[in-house]
């Protein structure tokens, strides 16, 4: 018990309709030491301290001109960059809406679509210093799916990055346990002058989510 006598991990009553998951969930929530912060500090999701602490391991915003944001929604990642590197030309998309973020181009589409990639690029106007990817496929329930179809998403992104990067620039994105399928790894290491794996402290312990981080982009051979 607290010393106001309060207990100070909230316990969610139940409600009909509500799932014994739904339930958890919302329990965690609200016990939840990073997502008070991210009220308290105005960022849109937990998820921003996820940047935030691989930003502090590897160095990756400050100094960015170009950033780009793939699965932008619901815009903590962007609202980071902006904070860290507010003279950056950012850009975003996302298949889900994302309420407007002051200096940030959001597209509302399907990074997998065949035009976004050329919308990106335009927007951008100029090569990327900064690809950052917190794209994750729509859930079904099977495991070995779920994973096939977010890795299709992270490798998706690789190859964007590989044909938008600067020389020197860097790429982020969230990966499942088991990290980096070794095709993907491949691709990266022939492009990237270092690749590491890191699971910042915002993750949850219990979330099989990893990132994998590569910098010091090689440059495009012609």
């Amino acid at each position: 018990m607290s010393r106001s006598g309060r207990n100070p991990d909230k316990r969610v009553k139940s409600a009909r309709g509500r799932t014994a998951s739904s339930t958890r969930w919302l329990e965690r929530q609200l016990n939840d030491p990073y997502v008070k912060q991210a009220k308290a500090e105005g960022y849109r999701s937990r998820a921003a301290y996820k940047l935030i602490e691989l930003d502090e391991k590897f160095g990756l915003i400050r100094g960015a001109k170009r950033i780009v944001d793939l699965g932008i929604a619901p815009g903590g990642w962007s609202q980071v960059v902006r904070k860290l590197a507010p003279k950056a030309t950012v850009v975003g998309i996302d298949l889900l809406p994302t309420e407007p973020i002051e200096g940030v181009t959001i597209f509302e589409m399907d990074f997998m679509d065949d035009g976004a990639p050329a919308a990106l690029e335009k927007a951008l106007g100029g090569k990327a210093d900064l690809i950052l990817s917190d794209m994750a496929a729509n859930t079904v329930g099977h495991k070995q799916t779920d994973h096939l179809r977010t890795m299709g998403l992270v490798e998706a992104g690789a190859w964007f990055a590989v044909e938008n990067l600067a020389q020197g620039g860097a790429f982020v994105a969230k990966v499942l346990a088991g990290g980096t399928d070794d095709e993907l790894l491949r691709l990266l290491k022939s492009h990237f002058k270092s690749v590491k794996h890191a699971k910042p402290p915002a993750s949850r312990k219990g979330s099989s989510e990893w990132y994998v981080v590569a910098q010091g982009f090689k440059g495009h051979r012609d």
